[in-house]
């Protein structure tokens, strides 16, 4: 049972929405829309969200919001009109909201709905591109986003067949909402029942002894279970490292579609399977031997290429996958090590195939010194104010509340104080900030999870070759970039030609232009400045605002096969357009903002100079780390790698040194070297 009741919750989570739309100066409704739109993309329920209001007054039609998938669409409606109550929502009222949206996709699918629209409206846009696009999904999905309460005597809408398409229906009501936000941070786990699904079970072999920690089963899946399972929850089956990897390669995998298309009886044989965990798992003897009957939260932590690809290939490509099987290795893990054993299953399954950088789990060293960063450093008051604030940095979901969920009310306070909700960010925000900077405003209209896949990728490679260069100077540009990001939220949001439509490109390209700007001057932004001052000059205002009116009088224009002005953003062609405009814009800026920039020459003094500190800082952590464990441990370290061979010459040699302490000590070089060791003692479970 929660501690929090629902009453308070709801009271909360309005009294949270009131001071969003304040200080983003957006409208309620949009808010709310918005708000629960993260919420579903940070748990991996949806993989993006675009904000959508069309609502004629006459013909029962209406649409929030909306996301193209691979293979599949996703519209929104919402149900919110700031009630200060808890209030019930009704199976007829459910019912009566979903058919507004049915109307929007049907008269757009088959009616050419866009044609009675105007084309400046926000439903313009949309209808047109479902109804070029309608024939290339077979599935959409209804989402019902309410600030009520579910009836309980409503617990699930069934999935229904209309002419090419299958109508899916979810609602994520205040009891819904409220279970996720308090459920520390965790998505809403899937349930699965494989007696319903295919009679008796899921036969498998049982991989662990009686007396074993956790349990393990090796599964003969049908790759038919498979891919319905994938067409059922989507992403949701993803671990997120694996989501993240799907995302950089994109592509069905060749390979795995011509045995799928040739080969069928050979893909056991030519596939390396599958490995998944679960929290819970039931199974049952019967007279061919042990079933799974049923499993809560089933999630992929390798093979998503090879399950994405037996979908889409079975879609598209009308394959049959009657023959097939796929060989899976489950694990069972327990709840409460959950968080900590499922990133490392699939950090080492995923090791052959070379995904570390592009998966960049929560637990990789960038996430954690960003982390570590935020918890040390703080930001200099506000100019008129006495006191300093931190940043909290969210490498992991439900961080923010976890660290309030076991403090007084009087604690809480302290800790608001000293971290304030506005400025917590997540791995998707830091990704957002720092790709318009970087000249990736494209990705970052592609939504959440793309461009947090971009920015992994190319961050993780650049760890892997110069991780210094990540440091407390990277950190304090890297806040820089997140208070110009949401400041310039505003700024849109507040100017007389802004219509409440397509803030979030408006703001991605108007920054990424103003790069381009300072780059082609052989200039750089001051981010320290702004690092210094927690806020932005009245000359960069001046400047976001001109750069902003600019963008939004070229991205309203998209080219004439793109209607849809979302889509637009999300090319290529748009951003060289823009580009094209750099000379313009140049002669429209303000000379004040210009002489506030500096040279990059400056800069890279300066970066160079936080290199060689964060390898001070390394060194001294290298050995502290070092020091911390007994000189008995590392003996027995030494002896049992002996034993069995694991160690080089110049390993033991250091070793026996750390065996001696404190008689003797490690150098910085020799203490990375035992760092390592301990990595490797680890995997060989003999640490």
């Amino acid at each position: 049972m929660s501690a929090i009741s629902m009453e308070e919750f709801l009271h909360d989570f309005r009294q949270e929405i009131l001071a969003d739309a304040e200080a983003n100066m957006d409208f309620l409704e949009a808010e709310f829309t918005q708000n629960i739109a993260d919420e579903l993309i940070d748990s991996g329920v949806i993989d993006g969200f675009e904000l959508c209001h069309y609502r004629p007054a006459t013909g029962g039609i209406r649409v929030d919001g909306y996301w193209f998938n691979d293979s599949s669409l996703d519209l929104f409606i919402t149900d919110f009109a700031n009630r200060e109550t808890v209030q019930s929502l009704t199976q007829t009222e459910v019912t009566q909201i979903f058919k507004r949206l049915e109307n929007f996709f049907t008269a757009s699918a088959e009616k050419n709905l866009f044609a009675s629209l105007e084309e400046t409206s926000q439903g313009y846009g949309l209808s047109r591109n479902i109804a070029d696009r309608c024939h290339s999904f077979s599935k959409v999905n209804f989402f019902l986003l309410s600030e009520r309460v579910l009836s309980e005597r409503l617990k699930a809408l069934d999935d229904k067949q209309h002419k090419a398409w299958t109508f899916s229906y979810n609602i994520w009501d205040l009891s819904r909402l409220h279970r996720l936000r308090t459920s520390h941070g965790a998505r809403e786990e899937l349930e699965i029942n494989f007696a319903e699904m295919i009679g008796d079970g899921l036969p498998c072999l049982p991989a662990h002894l009686t007396s074993a920690t956790y349990r393990s089963y090796l599964v003969v899946m049908p790759a038919i279970v498979l891919a319905e399972l994938y067409g059922k929850y989507g992403s949701r089956l993803l671990e997120q490292n694996v989501r993240s990897f799907l995302q950089v390669r994109g592509n069905v995998n060749k390979g795995i579609r011509a045995t799928i298309m040739n080969d069928p009886e050979m893909f056991f044989a030519y596939n390396n399977g599958i490995t998944a965990t679960a929290r819970d798992v039931e199974t049952t003897e019967t007279a061919n031997g042990v079933v799974i009957t049923s499993l809560k939260d089933l999630q992929i932590v390798n093979g998503g290429q090879t399950t994405a690809s037996l979908f889409h290939t079975n879609r598209r490509d009308k394959a049959s996958l009657e023959n097939i099987f796929v060989q899976m290795k489950l694990s069972v893990i327990d709840e409460e090590k959950s968080e900590e054993v499922v990133p490392r299953i699939s950090e080492y399954a995923n090791t052959q195939n070379k995904v570390n950088a592009a998966d960049f789990f929560s637990n990789h060293p960038f996430h954690v010194r960003m982390e570590g960063f935020s918890r040390r450093l703080w930001a200099p008051a506000q100019q008129g104010t006495q006191r300093e604030t931190k940043w909290f940095y969210e490498r992991a979901r439900g961080q923010y509340a976890d660290a309030q969920s076991k403090l007084t009310p009087s604690e809480q306070k302290r800790f608001q104080a000293e971290y304030p909700k506005p400025q917590m960010f997540t791995k998707t925000d830091i990704a957002k900030f720092e790709n318009v900077w970087d000249g990736y405003p494209v990705s970052v209209n592609r939504g959440a999870q793309k461009n947090f896949a971009n920015y992994a990728g190319r961050i993780g490679q650049e760890w892997d070759r110069k991780p210094d260069q990540f440091n407390e100077f990277y950190y304090k540009c890297a806040i820089a970039r997140a208070i110009i990001f949401r400041r310039t939220e505003k700024l849109v949001s507040a100017q007389p030609w802004y219509n409440g439509g397509y803030r979030a490109n408006i703001v991605a390209y108007t920054l990424a232009m103003l790069a381009e700007v300072c780059s082609r001057q052989g200039q750089a932004f001051n981010f320290i400045r702004v690092w210094n001052r927690q806020d932005i000059t009245s000359a960069t205002i001046q400047a976001i605002e001109i750069t902003a009116k600019l963008v939004h009088d070229d991205i309203m224009n998209p080219m004439g096969s793109i209607p849809n002005i979302s889509e637009w953003c999300k090319r290529e062609a748009c951003w060289q357009r823009l580009q094209g405009t750099t000379d313009v814009l140049t002669n429209l800026l303000p000379a004040c903002f210009f002489a506030e920039l500096i040279s990059a020459d400056e800069v890279e003094d300066e970066a160079r100079s936080a290199i060689k500190t964060q390898r001070m800082q390394n060194g001294i952590e290298a050995q502290k780390s070092v020091c911390e464990i007994p000189a008995e441990t590392w003996s027995s370290i030494l002896a049992q790698g002996q034993e069995k061979g694991f160690y080089s010459p110049k390993e033991v040699g250091i070793l026996r040194i750390a065996a001696q302490m404190p008689e003797k000590m490690p150098s910085e070089k020799q203490a990375f070297v035992l760092l390592k060791i301990l990595e490797k003692a680890r995997q060989e479970a003999i640490y």
